[in-house]
């Protein structure tokens, strides 16, 4: 684990990351315009969805596909009620808030996807595409989880005209609508496909990580600057607790489903990781009395640098120690 770890910080990708965390909390004034930071976020996704639909192409629709699915949702579904219960015993957040906070939590980061299927490649470690598709499937259910959450704890609800609102801005949002779409054309064009767009998706590929994780170290950074006064040693605590849980909860599933190394690490990361795109958009919708701060002060500022340079070394030594 401990190579791993090292292999890790020492990578371009952590590298650029830390360059760009620093720079932040030194007040550079360093900035990536936002609609180029948007142009890598989709090329990221638009890469990792047809990679995974081309290898789902050449795998094939299997048990194992269908149970790592259900396992996906599963976890993504019930993480929020475990993530909920902890904050409200261990911190001062009122319930709407400690709601918010889980669904955070339920649901996945789709760059933390990137990340770890990137240290994936670089270790020469191979992983099932259809991950992908599970990726997209943990994205809904944590919200959905939240919901009941807040409904059940409090008086607030989202109003009733606004629920079918809310489903489809969560089922038509862009990083899913890429990532599924970017699968879906790459299992219809299988090999082929992936063959014509070598150069673009794949050579790339590491090049346009650097600079998009540089991207997401001046915003980390930036939020931490100015999220501090929420960062109590028990919220702090549960951001780097939380991910644990997750992670170990998703090896046991991961054992019990068969998983090959590779995949058991991305679903571990998967549930591990934080949600700061997806989740904080349907939560400004459905409970907007929430304070945003928080929870993307937790899960960009602090669950995110620490899965990237301490989780996913420790996540891909589990794996590596666990699966079949």
């Amino acid at each position: 684990m401990l190579t791993l770890a090292l292999q890790n910080l020492l990578s371009p990708m952590v590298l650029f990351f830390v360059l760009g965390l620093a720079a932040a909390l030194a007040r550079s004034d360093l900035t990536v315009p936002e609609q180029v930071a948007k142009l890598l976020a989709l090329y990221l996704l638009m890469a990792i969805g047809f990679k995974g639909g081309a290898e789902v192409a050449h795998h094939g629709i299997d048990g194992t596909l269908i149970a790592t699915l259900a396992a996906g949702i599963l976890l993504s579904f019930a993480t929020p009620f475990l993530a909920y219960a902890i904050l409200r015993v261990t911190t001062r957040l009122d319930p709407v808030n400690a709601a918010a906070v889980a669904a955070h939590y339920g649901s996945i980061s789709a760059v933390t996807l990137v990340a770890v299927t990137g240290v994936l490649t670089q270790l020469g470690i191979a992983w099932d595409g259809y991950m992908v598709a599970v990726a997209a499937a943990m994205e809904t259910p944590a919200i959905v989880a939240a919901l009941l959450i807040a409904r059940r704890r409090t008086k607030e609800a989202a109003p009733s005209d606004s629920r079918a609102t809310l489903l489809r801005e969560v089922a038509f949002n862009g990083s899913i609508v890429i990532l599924v779409g970017a699968f879906l054309i790459g299992a219809a064009t299988g090999t082929r496909g992936a063959t014509m767009l070598k150069p673009f998706l794949v050579d790339a590929f590491p090049g346009v990580l650097c600079l998009f994780l540089l991207d997401m170290g001046l915003v980390a950074g930036r939020g931490l600057a100015q999220g501090r006064r929420h960062l109590t040693p028990a919220v702090t605590a549960f951001a780097v607790v939380m991910p644990l849980i997750g992670a170990a909860l998703a090896a046991a599933l991961a054992v019990a489903i068969g998983l090959s190394p590779g995949s058991t690490a991305v679903l571990i990361t998967l549930a591990a990781s934080a949600s700061y795109i997806a989740v904080p958009a349907a939560m400004r919708l459905a409970l907007p009395q929430a304070n945003p701060a928080v929870a993307l002060t937790l899960s960009l500022g602090v669950t995110f640098p620490f899965n990237l340079i301490v989780g996913i070394p420790l996540y891909i030594a589990v794996a590596g120690r666990i699966a079949a």
